[in-house]
């Protein structure tokens, strides 16, 4: 966990059609370390389906694969882990449902929770949302100040989100960030092999 340094989120709106093992096959190409697939609206059979066939995407490229929200459906699909959010199944009853030695990430969006994930096991955390963005309208985002923050306090890997494109990514990287992730710059772009390799150069030499 501690050498990724992309992490790519796919989802249907995002992916504006385009089949998403596919998709993860691209991003993963172009450097992506980890994939999350995050359906909110897709009923959990149809998420569990598309979840097997991007895991045999992903199978054999050395990167890993997430679940977003549903540890259930992470242990279904064959799933590395899932990725919880603050309103989510503790972290606990998660690790009960997909086992030991699969990954659990969280998302946090102060200092407080981040440092509650991490003496709750994490393996990793997701902090932001940085900037605005789309796919957390109702949230506010927290700037880059929470990334120097944590990057000071938290000692497991964190990943810095929301709204991060390679315009900006600058900003993020001089807060203290070593690791981003991305829905729209990948998974919406109309080249996701490059625009993953575009992110990916920016992250090599940090």
């Amino acid at each position: 966990m501690k050498d990724f340094r992309l992490y790519v989120i796919i989802d249907s709106r995002s992916a504006n059609g385009r089949d998403l093992a596919e998709v993860a096959s691209e991003a993963v190409e172009g450097g992506a370390d980890i994939i999350q697939l995050r359906e909110k609206e897709m009923p959990a059979r149809e998420i569990v389906a598309l979840g097997r066939a991007i895991r045999k995407a992903v199978d054999g490229t050395g990167a890993l694969f997430i679940i977003n929200d549903r540890p259930d459906i992470a242990a279904a699909s064959g799933a590395d882990g899932v990725h919880l959010g603050q309103d989510d199944l503790p972290q606990e009853e998660a690790r009960a449902i997909i086992g030991k030695g699969k990954v659990i990430g969280v998302s946090t969006h102060s200092l407080e929770q981040a440092l509650a994930a991490e003496k709750a096991g994490a393996d990793y955390i997701g902090v932001g949302p940085v900037f605005a963005t789309p796919t957390k309208p109702d949230y506010i985002p927290v700037g880059t100040g929470l990334i120097r923050e944590v990057s000071k306090k938290v000692k497991i890997p964190f990943v810095a989100i929301g709204g991060i494109d390679t315009g900006n990514v600058g900003q993020v990287l001089d807060a203290g960030a070593r690791r981003i992730a991305v829905v729209r710059a990948v998974c919406g772009a109309g080249d996701v092999r490059n625009a993953a390799r575009s992110l990916k150069e920016r992250l090599k030499n940090i």
